[in-house]
């Protein structure tokens, strides 16, 4: 089969919505395996605040690019797009299905569509001008000067997110050109289906509520109280992952407990709506499932059987 007519499908929706367990489903019945798309997933000792799947779910359905390095470690675009594509191959080599989980938009988009990230030579200089600016005028302040010059690669980018602000900006600088007109593209190495999970507006925020509250009561403190005792600095764009500055403000005595989980609502609701920039329900690319309907892994099962076998007979 050539490789353009590898089948590749993907998962996509905003936090909360249920991707993880109805992928674990999915993959159960199409002989499938799960790779993450969540920039977070990537960390080792990040499990309770990120809604890593546990060692249950990921015995059910072998899953890739999760506890694959140390939260001072910096995975870009460019080693996740690498790693990724390894793990494709991989799942291809031996008849599985390879399916794409996640929600983090810029990963999933960048092996869907073939993105080859800028290449720029190394200016320590400018980066270093740019961090130092980013400290003199926050990061809100850095990401408003991104979105001066560069509107479209802004609205992509979290301003929590200093390191892809930073990176933005040494683009733009460097070559002259919006970071969102510098990303090139190749041809993608495979057939993609995606499928969409969405839910009511409100029933997506209470559950995204419930689940917060259930992180606390997993131990969500613990996990970062033993962040912060091996070390690990706020600054590291791994802890940028909502609710980690918040509960480390808290234990910190800077916030109160209540005030940390409000923020962290918040946050999350705004990161959903940020999500949905990415994929949009009018996008005709997207078969999109109510994640709450009693027949939606059939739904979905039968989906995926019809595009295997399209997929086959493009092939022949």
């Amino acid at each position: 089969m050539p490789s353009q007519n590898k089948p590749l499908v993907a998962i996509v929706g905003p936090t909360a919505v249920g991707k993880t367990e109805i992928a674990i489903q999915v993959a159960q019945r199409v002989e499938g395996e799960v790779i993450s798309a969540d920039s977070r997933l990537l960390y080792r000792g990040m499990d309770i605040g990120t809604a890593k799947p546990s060692a249950a779910d990921r015995a059910r359905v072998p899953h890739h690019l999760i506890d694959v390095a140390e939260p001072d470690e910096i995975w870009g675009l460019g080693l996740f797009q690498e790693a990724a594509r390894e793990a494709i191959t991989d799942i291809h080599s031996r008849g599985r299905l390879p399916i794409l989980v996640g929600g983090t938009g810029q990963y999933l988009r960048a092996i869907m569509e073939g993105w080859a990230p800028p290449k720029l030579a190394a200016r320590p200089k400018l980066r270093a001008v740019l961090q130092d600016w980013a400290e003199e005028i926050g990061k809100d302040g850095l990401h408003t000067r991104l979105r001066r010059l560069d509107a479209e690669a802004a609205h992509g980018i979290d301003p929590r997110n200093v390191r892809r602000t930073i990176r933005a900006l040494e683009v733009i600088f460097s070559t002259g050109r919006k970071f969102s007109e510098a990303r090139g593209r190749i041809v993608s190495s495979y057939r993609v289906l995606q499928v969409g999970l969405t839910r009511p507006r409100a029933q997506l925020y209470q559950r995204i509520d419930d689940r917060i509250a259930a992180m606390l009561d997993s131990g969500w403190l613990d996990e970062v109280r033993a962040l912060r005792a091996k070390g690990y600095s706020l600054e590291l764009s791994s802890l940028s992952a909502i609710g980690y500055q918040q509960l480390a403000a808290h234990l910190g005595g800077k916030i109160t407990l209540d005030e940390a989980v409000a923020q962290i609502k918040h946050a999350t609701r705004i990161f959903v709506r940020r999500q949905a920039n990415w994929f949009k329900h009018k996008d005709p690319n997207i078969h999109w499932f109510e994640a709450g309907g009693v027949e939606t892994v059939s739904e979905i099962e039968n989906l995926i059987n019809q595009f295997i076998e399209k997929t086959r007979l493009s092939s022949q």
